[in-house]
């Protein structure tokens, strides 16, 4: 986090001045080369500047800006299995399950025109217009019939389509006929039936309607069930007569009394609206059509303006004739009425959205149109009716509306296009003003996404920015603001889905509006990050072209270009449809074009773009070969190769994600049934060649994400070549001369013959190794040839785990295999035998990997090539050299094959040893598997050979084409894609909300630091031996090392078997206890705080180069791991450990590795990348290491030698200086640390001869002073950060404090006396980076902390 001139203004304000750490005259001198005597020089040390002019530039080199390891793949990878968009569970509610139409309509009006019914009294005037029209204005006969023709135009508006039937005052016998034709045309189509029952009395009690006999003398009841028999499911029935509640009723108890089934269904799909409630008439006002509640549902404008006309202030100057004249047609929005149409629509949507459950919504307002719009209108219903005591009725039933707040938006839209309609009547050319209704509802809604979030109430203006999409004129800010709702998170996705909103961004990719183009990428990015499965819409509709197209325009932000590719990744993603549309559209090209154009490490390339075209592509070709010869053709690989270096750990795993799913699963040459075909095609295995070779570059990656990837497309590589890598593996195991045995790593071995067999000089033997004894050996089709060993000498230097640098190395290829003919084939071998041995050593390596989720894929790849693993505990060595059990006689049997020490089969003397997984001759003794934890193997089924032509290949993937399928099932799969969708869920318009506190926390600290700093460059001489706390950690092995915390009481210590413990020593308790992992080798050699001014990180780092980061480190059981990687690749031959020394340099983000290796490997902890392995230029390796926290790049290292280096790595040869302070007695420098201040030549360096000297190393190449601090027994050195003293600890129980002239400033020994204090030897020291305490650790697990004899303020 660069924080840049705000933090050098704020220290510039900074009343805190710290020192330079350089006196006048030492400011005098030029850099580089300047001569001094050693007096001079040491005064250059002291502590008298106080320099104003530089303490701005102090600060900044003393409070580093760098903070690494804080990005989201750092959240949890080892606990979570991302998941992807899905296509399943909450997110397919919003789909209507299943669309319906309604595809017939029976209209049944029993009016019998001049004959009031018995139980009507009409008063006088009274309610007379049916379908408004007057139906005494007419003869009888054709007004009736007028009124039919017109009910069913009035219909047909709403739903064109359908078939319209209709029976003028009819009989019983002519109701049937009219509703089983209706069923039989709409078959499982929804059948809708009117009934206006104005010119019969109500219905009985039993919800009977009345029809007319023939004569129409009389009145017949037609009860509910005959028509609900005729009628069937779906239907929906409007009932407009007085007491038709009756009839719902009615319905209501039928569909309680039916048959489970029957009923159930019925229950679902018949919907029922009634005009009023079972006691209540219809109203009689003049005021109101006699079929006001059909008007409702038929006419709702004219209806609702009628309506609001005689209750609003224009009753007086508006005549309601002028409202049949409204120009325009409903459906064209330019017009007047088309304007009041579409606002209606988006009132009565929004009424019902807010107030409906949401089930009952989707049912009702978005699976059937011709449903939905008398829903709509029913509302407007409920709003007229109740205003004349009447109330009408649904079923299912609705929650009262009547009263909503969105009916006052509405009288206020109908008033405005009202006071317009003189005028436009008047003058036809008159220009219409659009009513501001839309304006001010989006202008609502973007005031809710101000102040609004997920755990307030829904905007209730979502279905109106819905209807907002049709117009041209306001869809660019609806579409803008519906993106910031959509971003808020998935839950406002699912909520703009269930609204409707799907339908209409589909039908908006047509559009070539330019405007809209990154917009709709935007939303469609939100959607398909929820719900998956559109994907199958946007194949259908051609969707997928409009994003293509995209892509490829290069004046898009790469941002928005890689939301493109993410869509087009989802569309291709397990949809054979979608890969075979993307593929025939030309993406593969589109994509690889671009890819090509980036050049790598170019700050320009936005990565994110990068890694989805990546993920595209992969998604693209997964399983479809006819996709990846296209991608073969175009050169992928090669195209790919590249990325494999680039700076961000997300874009490398994307590509190895894409070269992994380029390798052909299918091709797979120990089945038969495939082998032929696939054998023959030379380009299929040069492009397999060129794609392993290419993964296996970064099989050592520093980010987990990428080896992951790597260990997943090995997996691939192992399914399809399964037979190859099986027989090179068995050749491993091959038996050896005896003069082999000396170099052996410390494996047993189970022979060819009977039992176990063990040498006797490596019978402390912790790792347990079986191998099957199959002594078959045949010849045909890639069984293993005896008489062709492949292990020769030197075979497998040049993989990853041996140090390229070594003498023995060749050029990391099989020697002689071609000609040694290890395996004969009846066909072409497919690659060549050295790279799959390099691939069985890069499977090896990620099965030991620092990672334990990563270490798990590695055994699983293995066990594809019939290795397992077996961990055993160690045996500590007893008396004799024999283990206990075991009989001391030399071997029968000679061990199999490992052809060196530093071969990839040598695990490191404790890692997970490998086993060849065949069946065992004779069962193994039961005295070796005493010291056995567990077997860490995917043992899928018995491993019994199938027939002796099955050779090596166990019956998991023998032959047999048929079962490729379930096969396939057990290939570990990537999880880049899923993690990398997550990106997409998240908020991409707005910041984090705790950046304000993380920023106030992190001045907290500076100006802690910056107080703290000043002290100790001030402080005055200090014996530090006032012991303020001491632990006993409960170590079984001693503290190995220790660290204190700069902002909190707690120092945090560990041992040999990598048991880390945190305690805060003011409270005297343990806060956390956890090992570092489970198969601990040689213990911890440094502990690092990562980010130490923000939430620091726990780095430790193994013995054997492996570094693991730990975050929440000091909760109990809550530490996670951040991140893991073997910082150190190989070590030199002979040498069977390690031995890595690490430092961290928060300046530059850098951590330096180095040990019993030929360089000093470079790792960029922002990159996750090694930047540069280092050469030594020299024979002996690195004991002590340390970087300076000042000058970023620098970094000291003292060598077994006794010599001392100075490198910076932004030098071109890195190497600074070079010399050998320590004469006398040339032992291994054990210290080493840059001496405080700004002088980035100045090193204190102590040997285990016990000489301690402090250097200049730019100005002299001998030390300018020196101390013999111990004889022949220096542990460990601390030099302070800030404060001029250093500690140096002996082996013979003391500490000795300097100050930077040399002075003794006090002694911590042993005292023998009761009451004084007792230390043991000393193993480890550290200084309080910002405070005068030390930390020393003790050989006999205790962990003291010394402060001067007055308490620090």
């Amino acid at each position: 986090m660069a924080l840049g001139d705000l933090m050098a203004s704020r220290f510039s304000q900074s009343s805190v001045v710290v020192s330079n750490h350089l006196d006048e005259c030492s400011s005098n001198h030029e850099e580089d080369g300047r001569d001094r005597d050693s007096s001079e020089t040491t005064a250059s040390s002291s502590y008298g500047g106080n320099n104003n002019a530089l303490a701005t530039v102090t600060s900044m080199a003393y409070l580093p800006q760098t903070v690494v390891l804080c990005e989201l793949r750092h959240e949890a990878f080892e606990a979570c299995i991302p998941s992807g968009p899905s296509d399943s569970g909450l997110v397919s509610k919003w789909r209507p399950k299943d669309r319906m139409k309604t595809g017939c309509v029976a209209l049944v009006l029993c009016l019998n025109i001049s004959v009031d019914p018995p139980d009507v009294i009409k008063i006088s005037p009274c309610a007379r217009m049916e379908c408004w029209i007057d139906p005494f204005s007419m003869p009888t006969q054709k007004a009736l019939e007028t009124i039919g023709k017109t009910l069913s135009f009035q219909y047909e508006r709403w739903q064109p389509r359908a078939r319209y039937k209709i029976q003028l005052d009819p009989t019983v016998e002519e109701v049937k006929k009219l509703c089983t034709t209706c069923r039989k045309y709409a078959k499982s189509e929804r059948v809708l039936f009117h009934y206006n029952g104005h010119g019969v009395p109500k219905p009985t009690p039993n919800g009977e309607i009345w029809l007319f006999n023939k004569s129409y003398t009389q009145y017949i009841p037609l009860p509910a069930v005959d028509l609900d028999s005729w009628l069937k499911t779906p239907s929906i029935y409007v009932f407009d007569c007085s007491a038709a509640g009756l009839i719902v009723n009615a319905f209501i108890e039928l569909q309680d009394c039916s048959p489970s089934s029957s009923g159930a269904s019925s229950a679902r799909d018949c919907i029922l609206l009634a005009a009023c409630e079972a006691h209540e008439t219809l109203p009689q006002s003049a005021d109101f059509p006699a079929d006001v509640f059909t008007s409702c549902l038929t006419t709702p404008i004219k209806m609702a303006l009628r309506w609001f006309r005689t209750r609003s202030l224009l009753h007086e100057s508006l005549d309601h004739s002028l409202i049949d004249k409204i120009p325009g047609r409903q459906t064209d929005r330019k017009t007047l009425l088309g304007e009041l149409n579409w606002i209606f629509t988006a009132v009565t949507d929004t009424i019902a959205w807010n107030v409906l459950p949401h089930d009952l919504f989707q049912r009702l307002f978005r699976q059937d149109l011709l449903v939905a719009s008398l829903f709509r209108n029913f509302l407007l219903a409920e709003r007229i009716m109740r205003s004349a005591n009447c109330s009408p009725v649904s079923h299912p039933m609705l929650p009262p509306t009547h009263q909503h707040h969105m009916w006052d938006a509405w009288d206020m839209a109908a008033e405005i296009c009202l006071g317009q309609l003189p005028a436009l009547v008047e003058d036809p050319n008159a220009e219409f003003q659009p009513s501001p209704f839309f304006t001010e509802q989006l202008t609502a809604f973007e005031v809710w996404l101000d102040h609004g979030s997920e755990h307030k109430k829904p905007p209730e203006q979502l279905p109106i920015v819905l209807q907002v999409l049709l117009s041209q004129c306001h869809r660019f800010r609806a579409l803008v603001l519906l993106g910031r709702f959509l971003d808020m998170g998935p839950w406002a996705v699912d909520l703009a889905l269930s609204v409707g909103i799907f339908p209409y961004v589909l039908k908006l990719l047509q559009t070539t509006t330019p405007e809209l183009r990154q917009i709709l990428v935007f939303i469609w990015t939100k959607i398909l990050a929820l719900d998956k499965s559109c994907q199958v819409d946007l194949v259908k509709d051609g969707g997928h072209t409009y994003f293509i197209r995209f892509l490829d325009s290069v004046e898009a932000y790469p941002e928005q270009r890689a939301m493109a590719a993410f869509v087009l990744a989802v569309i291709v993603d397990g949809h054979r449809r979608g890969q075979e549309a993307c593929v025939e559209a030309g993406l593969i090209h589109v994509c690889l074009k671009h890819l090509q154009g980036s050049t790598p490490n170019d700050a320009q390339t936005e990565p994110l773009f990068l890694q989805w075209l990546c993920l595209c592509l992969g998604k693209l070709w997964e399983d479809f070969s006819e996709a990846q010869i296209i991608g073969l053709q175009a050169d992928a690989p090669a195209i790919y190769a590249p990325l494999l270096s680039e700076p961000q750990p997300e874009v490398r795993a994307s590509a190895v994600f894409a070269l992994g799913t380029l390798l052909d699963v299918g091709f797979d040459s120990s089945r038969d049934a495939v082998g032929d075909e696939e054998c023959d095609d030379d380009e299929k295995v040069r492009a397999d060649m060129i794609i392993v070779k290419s993964l296996l570059n970064v099989v050592s990656d520093g980010s987990p994400l990428v080896r992951a990837e790597v260990a997943v497309a090995l997996s691939r590589f192992a399914f399809g070549h399964n037979k190859h890598l099986k027989s090179i593996a068995a050749e491993y195991w091959k038996p050896q001369p005896n003069y082999v045995l000396s170099s052996l790593p410390s494996f047993a071995m189970k022979g060819t013959g009977s039992g176990y067999s063990t040498p006797n000089h490596y019978s402390q033997i912790g790792p347990l190794l079986r191998v099957g004894g199959d002594n078959q050996s045949s010849g045909r089709d890639g069984r293993v040839s005896t008489s062709s060993p492949l292990a020769t000498s030197g075979i497998m230097h040049g993989s990853p785990l041996s140090d390229d640098s070594s003498q023995h190395s060749d050029s990391g290829i099989l020697n002689d295999c071609s000609s040694n003919g290890v395996v004969s084939h009846s066909r072409p071998r497919s690659l060549d035998n050295a790279l799959y041995s390099q691939c069985v050593s890069a499977m090896c390596t990620l099965a030991k990997d620092p990672s334990p989720r990563i270490a798990s894929l590695g055994r699983r790849v293995l066990s594809f090539i019939g290795i397992e693993q077996v961990v055993t505990k160690a045996v500590k060595p007893t008396g004799s050299s024999v283990r206990p059990g075991e009989s001391s006689n030399p071997p029968t049997t000679s061990l199999a094959g490992l052809a060196r020490s530093s071969s990839w089969f040598d695990m490191n003397a404790g890692h997970l040893p490998l086993t060849f997984r065949t069946p065992p001759v004779s069962p193994p003794r039961p005295s070796y598997l005493t010291g056995m934890r567990r077997v860490c193997s995917l043992e899928f089924r018995p491993h019994l050979m199938a027939s002796p032509d099955s050779g090596l290949a166990d019956p998991l993937l023998g032959s047999g084409g048929a079962s490729g399928v379930s096969e396939r099932s057990f290939l570990p799969q990537s999880t880049i894609y899923n993690w990398s969708c997550g990106h997409f869920s998240k908020p991409l318009l707005t910041a984090a909300d705790d950046s304000e506190e993380i920023m106030a926390r992190r001045e907290e600290r500076e100006k802690f630091a910056l107080d703290h700093i000043s002290k100790c460059q001030h402080s005055s001489v200090s014996k530090l031996h006032n012991p303020i706390a001491s632990w006993d950690t409960k170590f079984e092995t001693g503290t190995k090392t220790a660290l204190l915390q700069p902002f909190s009481p707690v120092v945090i210590a560990a041992d040999e078997g990598e048991q880390i413990r945190v305690w805060n020593y003011e409270e005297a308790t343990l806060l956390n206890s956890f090992n570092n992992r489970d198969y601990p080798d040689k213990g911890i050699s440094k502990l690092c705080l990562v980010n130490e001014l923000d939430d620091s990180l726990l780095l430790v780092a193994s013995s054997d180069g492996s570094v693991r980061i730990w975050k929440d480190y000091s909760l109990k059981g809550k530490q996670r791991l951040v991140t893991a990687f073997s910082s150190v690749q190989g070590h030199r031959p002979g040498v069977r450990s390690v031995n890595a020394v690490v430092d961290w340099q928060q300046q530059s983000g850098y951590m330096y590795a180095s040990g019993e290796i030929s360089s000093t490997m470079v790792w960029d902890l922002d990159k996750e990348q090694l930047v540069s392995p280092i050469p030594l230029a020299s024979d002996c390796s690195i004991s002590a290491l340390a970087a300076s926290q000042i000058h970023g790049g620098q970094f000291a290292a003292g060598f077994v030698d006794g010599s001392v280096r100075l490198y910076d790595i932004r030098t071109p040869d890195s190497l600074v200086c070079v010399t050998r302070p320590h004469t006398q007695r040339v032992e291994k420098v054990v210290g080493i640390g840059f001496q405080p201040g700004l002088d980035p030549a100045k090193i204190v360096s102590a040997s285990q001869a016990g000489d301690i000297q402090f250097l200049d190393i730019r100005s002299q190449k001998n030390a300018y002073l020196t101390i013999d601090a111990h004889r022949g027994s220096l542990t460990a050195l601390a030099v302070h950060r800030h404060a001029p003293l250093i500690a140096s600890g002996s082996a013979k129980q003391f500490i000795k404090v300097f100050n930077l002239a040399g002075e003794q400033l006090g002694t911590i020994r042993y005292y023998p006396t009761i009451m004084a204090q007792k230390i043991g030897p000393v193993s480890c020291l550290t200084f309080h980076p910002y405070q005068v305490f030390l930390a020393a650790g003790f050989a006999d697990s205790c962990v003291s902390i010394y402060a001067d004899e007055i308490s620090p303020p």
